[in-house]
């Protein structure tokens, strides 16, 4: 092990989830701290929000890994009286840096959609979309093509993702017929509609990602894809912070808190059923 600081663990991180692997759009790597400051404990989050970055300063936390950008669109200002400048000011104040790894993460092996398959229990993984570019090869990719353990119907899938998955609000939803024997299956953590046509031409049984829309799923289904199982875009990704928090401890001498804190934006959910309907 070595002596950590904000440097350090950084440079480790852009080792592991090169900043040339994320995509032309994205935004990656620091965003704010002091490259010397001392680095004793870190926080993992999906999101940095103002929840995770309240957490972040109760642990006493000198860092916190993000997965998705605080900074993805430019800004004009981080005055603080907007959104974002209140989290800037917070975290400087607090001494807290702040580190994203996104899409670079997502392409990496092991990497975001890594994380997802384990938790199904998925085998022999292969990307869903090989990645291409400064990315290419080992393994790396978008996504994960992989096989249960035994084959099940669409509705056990359903409730094993369901059992297996953090709980959101939204729960997890599936397309398809619910007998439907599933045998191979394909994941991506976050928003994966954009690679319904690679699922169909894997063949897969069935495809796991967030923020499925209708139509897509609709004209999907229609010409005969996979079976589609659609969870909370957060639930997706929560896994991968177990991954990176055990990888930094194995490398540096720190503590690393993984973030429970639930940032799906969707609080309530209920069916008619659940309803008292009054006449």
């Amino acid at each position: 092990m070595t002596d950590s600081t904000v440097r350090t663990v950084v440079d480790a991180l852009d080792t592991r989830y090169p900043r040339s692997w994320a995509e032309s759009w994205d935004r990656v790597g620091l965003v704010l701290g002091e490259f010397d400051h001392p680095v004793a404990r870190v926080l993992c989050v999906v999101d940095c929000v103002p929840e995770t970055v309240e957490q972040a300063v109760d642990l006493g936390a000198d860092l916190i890994v993000a997965h998705h950008p605080l900074f993805l669109k430019p800004v004009s200002s981080i005055a603080p009286d907007t959104f974002k400048g209140r989290i800037v000011h917070r975290l400087i104040r607090a001494g807290v840096a702040l580190y994203t790894a996104h899409t670079n993460a997502d392409v990496a092996n092991p990497g975001v959609s890594d994380a997802l398959a384990a938790r199904l229990g998925l085998t022999g993984l292969r990307p869903l979309a090989p990645a291409e570019g400064a990315a290419a090869g080992e393994g790396r990719g978008l996504g994960r093509i992989g096989v249960l353990p035994e084959p099940l119907t669409l509705v056990e899938l359903t409730r094993l993702a369901a059992e297996r998955l953090p709980a959101t609000s939204a729960g997890v939803r599936s397309a398809g017929d619910p007998d439907r024997p599933i045998r191979t299956v394909a994941v991506c953590g976050g928003a994966g509609d954009s690679f319904l046509p690679d699922a169909t031409r894997a063949g897969v049984d069935a495809y796991l990602c967030a923020d499925l829309r209708h139509h897509p799923v609709s004209e999907h289904l229609a010409a005969g894809g996979p079976a589609l199982l659609d969870v909370a875009h957060w639930a997706s990704e929560r896994p991968w912070l177990d991954d990176v928090a055990a990888w930094l401890r194995e490398v540096f001498p720190v503590d690393v808190v993984v973030s429970d804190v639930d940032t799906d934006p969707w609080t309530v959910h209920a069916n008619r059923d659940d309803l008292e309907i009054r006449p």
